[in-house]
């Protein structure tokens, strides 16, 4: 559903001009895609279709959705094992045809997965600022979204980010958290809307489990991904040069050097252009700490460096 979902969402946006949809399912792979160029009538001209690795020749960008579904209940780091047995094939099949490509990973847990494709792409001589994960983006978007409901507020008018692993120990970045260039408690003083501590709890609560309630009641998140997934290839093929919260391996940040984890990053045409740290409180840098202590030990887990 995330690789179709995306798909759907780059056409309604208009980001590409050719989309190859491959699945070990090829039945399914051909259904998706019909489906969606059905669409392009009503959005963008588009060509949509599936088929195998050999089809990726020439490709920029490719988005790796492959895996097996969250369960509900499950952690991402439980689909740890499952989805890395997947990466051992695609990874290899996919840069065999496109060694040039920037691979985006979306697979969960995201963090660990980028951090094992980015290890299997070494081999291929591929650096790891062209393999990346979508990370926190979509976490960076709620917790914007949930800011701008709570103040009446434009979400793109709101500047904050999470950080971190995507995930149960993700970093809320309060203390960067802007509106119109002021911090919340300014802009509280302006607007004239408190912003609680049990205001900032709900909307914490509401971001960091936001996919198991989703999971809980449908089976599983696509739209808001999807969606996200298209900015992300916008920007790529675009060389739009903006900050996003994607995850990518960290070199030079305190407690995170080697982890790959979600920080604001300048992206490009080429992949992962410069990562940005941020100005943390001392909360917040304690919850990175042990966000990057969390996924190091799962990285571990996996023997791969």
């Amino acid at each position: 559903m995330v690789g179709s979902t995306s798909a759907y969402a780059l056409v309604m946006s208009g980001v590409g001009r050719e989309i190859v949809l491959v699945d070990v399912n090829r039945a399914r792979a051909e259904a998706e895609a019909n489906d969606i160029h059905h669409a392009v009538p009503f959005a963008h001209p588009l060509t949509v279709r599936a088929g195998d690795y050999a089809n990726l020749d020439e490709a920029r960008v490719v988005v790796i959705a492959g895996g097996v579904a969250q369960k509900p209940g499950e952690t991402r780091l439980h689909l740890l094992q499952r989805n890395a047995d997947v990466f051992r094939q695609i990874i290899p099949s996919v840069l065999r045809v496109v060694p040039d490509a920037v691979l985006l990973i979306v697979t969960n847990p995201v963090d660990v997965m980028t951090h094992l494709a980015a290890r299997f792409a070494a081999d291929f001589g591929v650096p790891h600022t062209r393999v990346f994960g979508s990370g926190t983006t979509l976490d960076t978007a709620r917790f914007r979204a949930l800011i701008g409901r709570h103040f009446d507020v434009d979400p793109q008018h709101v500047h904050s980010y999470v950080i971190g692993e995507h995930g149960d120990s993700e970093v809320l970045v309060w203390s960067q958290a802007t509106i119109a260039g002021l911090s919340l408690d300014e802009f509280v003083k302006v607007h004239g809307t408190p912003l609680t501590a049990d205001d900032r709890q709900d909307i914490d609560e509401n971001v960091r489990h936001a996919a198991y309630q989703i999971i809980a009641g449908k089976g599983s998140t696509y739209y808001g991904i999807g969606s996200a997934v298209a900015r992300i290839v916008d920007v790529l093929l675009h060389d739009q040069r903006a900050i996003l919260t994607i995850c990518s391996r960290i070199t030079d940040v305190l407690d995170c050097d080697g982890v790959t984890l979600a920080l604001p990053h300048l992206v490009g045409g080429e992949g992962v252009l410069a990562t940005i740290p941020l100005a943390l409180d001392v909360t917040e840098r304690e919850g990175l700490r042990r966000s990057a202590g969390a996924l190091r030990e799962a990285i571990a887990s996996l023997n791969v460096s």
